[in-house]
């Protein structure tokens, strides 16, 4: 049992440093462990993830479309329950031409470029006066 354990960790462990390679093109490429799979950023940006060894990227309004004209589907991470993720396979081309990769994977990019813009910045902390800073220490 340890052995075939470690033989699908090993798989999918290949299968990422495969995806992170042929990704390479669109530039810094990275992940990270996430629920059993894997989320991959393009210079720090969420584009795709990794779920069961397939393939998934990031989709908006914008490219959404171009899935769904394909007959793709959304990824749903409980098989068994309603919901999916904005995140849809790639065209069977994808893995076999690097320009069609580079394509569908820079839009990918781009929408979570999009999402990123979106996002409110974080609040920063209040800076304290320095009378504020003496009150609380006792002075």
């Amino acid at each position: 049992m340890a052995n075939k354990m470690a033989s699908k960790m090993a798989s999918k462990k290949e299968y990422l440093d495969f995806v992170v390679d042929w990704l390479s093109p669109l530039g810094e490429i990275s992940s990270r462990s996430m629920m059993g799979g894997y989320v991959l950023y393009c210079g720090g940006t969420v584009f795709a993830l990794l779920a069961n060894n397939t393939l998934h990227l990031k989709v908006d309004d914008l490219t959404r479309p171009r899935f769904e004209a394909l007959g793709l589907k959304p990824f749903q991470p409980f098989p068994d329950q309603p919901g999916t993720m904005q995140y849809y396979p790639p065209p069977a081309e994808f893995f076999e031409d690097s320009d069609v990769m580079a394509e569908w994977g820079r839009a990918a990019v781009e929408c979570g470029r999009r999402a990123q813009a979106k996002r409110k910045p974080k609040a920063k902390p209040a800076k304290r006066s320095p009378r504020q800073r003496n009150s609380r220490s006792g002075a």
